[in-house]
């Protein structure tokens, strides 16, 4: 069965898969580059081998979403994926459901902090970055292997809000809302609470180890990932069309506040337009 770590891109989804992969997949908790692999994105090119797609429609993949998924859990095993689909249908095609699935952590983000890493990932300015976060037909897809692999592993995210409350409100699957300011704030806590939830879903039946937990906690601290990408590089980080090198991946991390970086009118049109989100999540 599938356990989801779903968000909107640059919301944390990186760093929670950090923690869990180090926690799950190592015997004393200290994490490794090469752990997170361990997580895998889904949809993906490899997920639709077999499968008789036109790699140049867009959203042409899903019409297989289900029976890659079936595919996928052919051993019975528990995995962890990555996405940054939203939870529902498209064309009619689902993208997933509870025979597939067992659960999922759901991380949001406020959407003021989010803006600066999607500009700097996507090399995007301020009204550029804002209108691709309220777009509601909104997709991404590898725009590197585009040549070869056209639209094979195409997401679709919708909006920042649609996106939050399509894995919300759904009722499929148990899934548990973290915001990253509290995973931020009170790691340890979070993430100890995280791993009772995943171990409850799962039925892993185990006791927590607390040592371990705090190695995964101590060794995925944002300036230890950004150094690590420094000296090795990041899997995940990609070219920019600009100046044709890599975009750091890992930004600004915590010094990402968006009282520091945002001018004021910005502010006031993200607060505006997702101002029920805002609300609901406690964001002032």
């Amino acid at each position: 069965m599938i356990f989801w770590i779903a968000s909107y891109p640059k919301s944390g989804n990186t760093w929670l898969r950090a923690l869990i992969s180090s926690y799950y997949y190592t015997e004393d908790g200290f994490y490794r580059q090469d752990i997170i692999k361990k997580i895998g994105q889904f949809p993906e090119k490899k997920h639709f081998k077999g499968f008789n797609f036109n790699k140049d429609v867009v959203t042409d993949t899903t019409k297989f979403w289900i029976k890659a998924q079936e595919k996928i859990n052919e051993d019975n095993k528990l995995r962890f994926f990555k996405t940054h689909n939203a939870f529902g249908a498209l064309n009619n095609n689902e993208f997933t459901n509870n025979k597939n699935s067992i659960g999922g952590i759901y991380i949001v983000r406020d959407p003021r902090n989010v803006i600066t890493s999607i500009k700097n990932h996507y090399e995007l300015n301020d009204d550029q970055a804002l209108t691709w976060m309220m777009k509601q037909n909104n997709y991404i897809y590898d725009v590197s292997n585009f040549e070869n692999d056209g639209y094979s592993d195409f997401q679709y995210i919708s909006s920042w809000n649609i996106n939050y409350k399509s894995w919300k409100v759904q009722r499929k699957i148990p899934i548990k809302i973290v915001k990253y300011e509290d995973l931020l704030n009170q790691t340890f806590v979070v993430v100890k609470d995280i791993i009772k939830f995943i171990n409850e879903i799962t039925q892993l039946n185990k006791k927590i180890d607390t040592d371990k937990l705090k190695n995964s906690v101590n060794s995925t601290f944002f300036d230890k990932l950004k150094k690590d990408e420094e000296k090795n590089g990041f899997s995940e980080s990609i070219t920019s069309k600009k100046t044709k090198t890599k975009i750091p991946f890992f930004y600004l991390g915590p010094k990402n506040n968006w009282k520091d970086i945002l001018n004021e009118k910005l502010q006031s049109k993200i607060s505006n337009t997702f101002k029920n989100e805002f609300n609901e999540l406690g964001y002032e």
